[in-house]
């Protein structure tokens, strides 16, 4: 195999593991309650919609979690584990730009509303930019082997 390809692939794998235990941290958000939907900061509405028993942050998160647990599918099966999606290709990318887009959104909220810019906004914007980066180059460097 191609060490470049090869590269790519651990690099897809790496992206699946974090897309998967960010997944699973949010089924622990759940789990954990409205101390939780505060701690990962989720808002303080949702933190009291969890505590008047509401349904809706359950199933706000449960849907994240199901979205990550899909792209997670996608970087393993880029990374050659498992069987390959339709458009394995278009969706690393599109994965790739959600997660790199979601990480840049902290660019234009220090340049236009400083005001907002808190703790969680920075250290899970570089998270979830990591991610992108890992989706992104190991995307490009794999991509031979993705058809």
């Amino acid at each position: 195999m191609d060490a470049t390809i090869a590269l790519g692939q651990k690099l897809l794998f790496a992206g699946g593991i974090l897309s998967l235990l960010a997944s699973l941290l949010h089924v622990g958000v759940i789990l954990g309650g409205p101390d939780w939907y505060r701690f990962f900061g989720a808002g303080e509405e949702m933190a009291r919609m969890a505590e008047k028993g509401s349904f809706y942050p359950t199933l706000i998160t449960i849907g994240i979690a199901l979205i990550l647990a899909a792209w997670a599918y996608f970087a393993f099966a880029g990374a050659g584990w498992g069987w390959k999606p339709p458009l394995l290709r278009t969706g690393l990318v599109a994965i790739s730009l959600v997660y790199l887009l979601r990480g840049l959104v902290l660019l234009p909220l220090w340049l236009f509303a400083p005001d907002k810019l808190n703790g969680f906004a920075v250290w899970s914007s570089l998270i979830v930019l990591g991610y992108g980066l890992l989706y992104a180059l190991g995307t490009w460097k794999a991509w031979p082997s993705l058809s």
